[in-house]
């Protein structure tokens, strides 16, 4: 059983003790599974690190994101917006190049030309390249249209 998640690992409860450095695979049905290292183990329970190279590998998506390169303005909550460059996108989210680093959970407003501005959480963080979940997704017949004018 799942205590805990954040983006490095997680905790978790186990009837089967496990010993710290010891490489396990992470299953959570319908989203996938992860490598993972027990950082420690205590009275069935146990701290896991995700394995680095797995870190990039994202639940499964309910859309298919659209490879693209899309200019876009993203604003920082409390700051003024920047250009930013967007390299893919869904109804539910896209992934974005940064300016200045950003953190895992953070909010933002991401917008598109010809649309209203997105409300967007940071989903997961590589150096300067993150990726935003839409608070509300873009309608279908909304995100044909946008896919259009930007290609």
């Amino acid at each position: 059983m799942m205590l805990d998640l954040a983006y490095e690992g997680c905790g978790i409860e186990t009837p089967v003790e496990l010993e710290s450095g010891e490489a396990i695979r992470l299953s959570v049905v319908g989203r996938g599974a992860i490598g993972a290292h027990v950082r420690w183990y205590c009275d069935g329970k146990a701290g896991l690190v995700f394995d680095p190279e797995k870190r990039t590998q994202h639940w499964p998506r309910r859309h298919e994101r659209v490879m693209l390169e899309a200019e876009g303005t993203l604003r920082r909550l409390g700051n003024r917006p920047c250009s930013i460059r967007v390299t893919d996108l869904s109804p539910e989210g896209c992934k974005v190049a940064l300016v200045r680093r950003s953190a895992v959970e953070e909010r933002m407003l991401i917008k598109f030309d010809g649309l209203e501005a997105l409300e967007a959480e940071v989903c997961w963080v590589e150096g300067f390249t993150a990726g935003l979940r839409f608070e509300k997704p873009i309608h279908p017949a909304v995100f044909d249209l946008l896919i259009d004018r930007i290609r």
